[in-house]
C-alpha cells in the first residue's frame, strides 16, 4: 500500500527495516544512499545508527555485518593506525590528509574521490555501538579486540584534534558531539569484557582510555557549555542539532540535568520548524529541515517522559515519505536559504532519497514510542 495515507506507521516501519536489508551490501556496509552518487559509500557514524537500529528492531544478523565490516576495516589500517600514533607522540605534523577516512567504499576500500575526510566522532560510534549491540544481544566480543585496540589508540592519540563535523564542515573548530560521539566510545569499552569474561583491553589502554574520558568530560563542561547548554563546538555559544546525539543515546550529560534540558530547550527553540534545522544558516540544499534530527529530538522527548512530543515527531517523519516509502535526507517546507536549493541541485543532483539513516531513525523512534 502507498505510505502516502500515513494510517499505518507500522508499514513504513517495516518498509524501513526492508529497504535497509535491502541495500546492505555483501560486505555488511551500508551505503548512506543507494540512489544518490556521492553517497554510495559506507560512514562509520551513519552506519553505525543503522546498525543500532537493525539491533534495536530485532535485526541482529544485519548488525552483526556492519560491526565485522567495521572490525575489518580496521584491522585493515591497524599498521597505519601504529605509525601516525608513533608519529604523534614524536610530535611529528600529521596533515589532515594522512589521518583515517570518514567514508569508505562498500568493499572496505578506500575512497579515492575528493571529500571531507578527516571526521572522529564515526570511530567512537562504533565502539560504542558494538558494546550496545553485544549487551542488547549477548554477541560475543573477543574477535573485536584487535579492532577495538586500534580504534581505542587512534582516539587516545586524535580524539581531541580539530576536525570535521558530522556536516563535514569547519575542520578548524573542536565539536561537542564530535568529542561526545569519542567520549561515548571510550567509556563503552573501557570496562566491557568479552564472552570469557576477559577485559577488552589491556590495563594500560583501560588506564589510558578513561583518563581521556576524564579530560573531555572536564573540557566539555567548561569551554563545550556556554549559558547552561552545550554548544556547537569549543569556545561557541550556538547549538547544532547533532547535539541531540550527546543527550541521547550518549548521556553526555546526565538525562534531566539543566544541562540536558537547556541544550533540548534551545535545540527545540532555534531549531524545530515542522522539522528539525542542523543549525541557523544552514546553506546545504537551503538548509531544510532532517529527518534524523527530527527523530533523534524525538528520541530524547520519548525518553524523557514527553511522550505525546515524541509521537508528533513520528508522525511528521512519516508525512515526508514517497509515494514508494522512501524517506529523504532533509525536506524544504520551511528552507532557511532557498536561494542555495538549485546551486546544489545542479551539482549533485536531488535531496538523497532514500537516505538509510533516515528511515533507520524513524524505526528507532517508533521503537521509543512504542508504536
Amino acid at each position: 500500500m502507498p505510505i502516502a495515507a500515513r494510517s499505518d506507521l507500522r508499514t513504513l516501519v517495516e518498509s524501513s527495516l526492508t529497504l535497509i536489508e535491502a541495500h546492505q551490501h555483501p560486505s555488511g556496509a551500508y551505503p548512506a544512499s543507494p540512489d544518490y552518487p556521492v553517497y554510495r559509500y559506507s560512514w562509520l557514524r551513519d552506519g553505525a545508527f543503522i546498525a543500532d537500529a537493525m539491533s534495536r528492531a530485532g535485526r541482529a544478523d544485519s548488525a552483526d555485518r556492519f560491526l565485522r565490516w567495521c572490525a575489518t576495516v580496521i584491522d585493515a589500517r591497524a599498521g597505519r593506525i601504529t605509525d601516525l600514533v608513533a608519529r604523534a607522540e614524536r610530535r611529528e605534523d600529521i596533515g589532515a590528509d594522512e589521518m583515517l577516512p570518514t567514508r569508505y567504499t562498500l568493499d572496505g576500500g578506500d575512497d579515492d574521490e575528493p571529500w571531507w575526510n578527516f571526521q572522529l566522532d564515526g570511530y567512537g560510534t562504533w565502539l560504542w555501538m558494538l558494546v550496545a549491540h553485544a549487551a542488547r544481544h549477548g554477541r560475543p566480543l573477543a574477535a573485536y579486540r584487535p579492532a577495538v585496540t586500534a580504534t581505542v589508540d587512534y582516539l587516545i592519540a586524535f580524539g581531541d584534534q580539530p576536525c570535521y563535523d558530522w556536516w563535514e564542515e569547519h575542520a578548524e573548530h573542536r565539536h561537542v558531539a564530535t568529542l561526545g560521539a569519542v567520549l561515548a566510545g571510550l567509556r563503552a569499552v573501557v570496562h566491557a569484557r568479552d564472552e570469557h569474561g576477559e577485559p577488552l583491553l589491556d590495563a594500560a589502554r583501560a588506564a589510558a582510555a578513561a583518563a581521556k574520558v576524564s579530560e573531555f568530560e572536564a573540557l566539555i563542561a567548561t569551554e563545550g557549555t556556554a549559558d547552561g547548554h552545550l554548544t556547537k563546538w569549543l569556545g561557541s555559544t550556538a547549538v547544532d542539532g547533532s547535539l541531540l546525539a550527546c543527550l541521547t543515546p550518549f548521556d553526555l550529560v546526565e538525562p534531566g540535568s539543566t544541562v540536558a534540558e537547556r541544550t533540548y530547550e534551545e535545540v527545540r527553540d532555534q531549531l524545530l520548524r515542522g522539522g528539525v534545522y542542523r543549525y541557523l544558516g544552514d546553506t546545504f540544499y537551503g538548509g531544510g529541515e532532517w529527518l534524523i534530527l527530527t527523530a533523534w529530538l524525538g528520541w530524547h522527548e520519548a525518553r524523557t517522559g514527553r511522550t505525546e512530543a515524541a509521537r508528533q515527531r513520528l508522525e511528521w517523519i512519516a508525512a515526508q515519505a514517497t509515494p514508494e516509502g522512501h524517506l529523504p535526507e532533509q525536506v524544504s517546507g520551511h528552507t532557511q536559504r532557498p536561494e542555495y536549493i538549485a546551486e546544489w541541485t545542479e551539482r549533485w543532483g536531488p535531496v538523497a532519497t532514500p537516505l538509510l539513516w533516515s528511515h533507520a531513525m524513524f524505526v528507532t523512534l517508533a521503537l521509543e514510542v512504542g508504536r
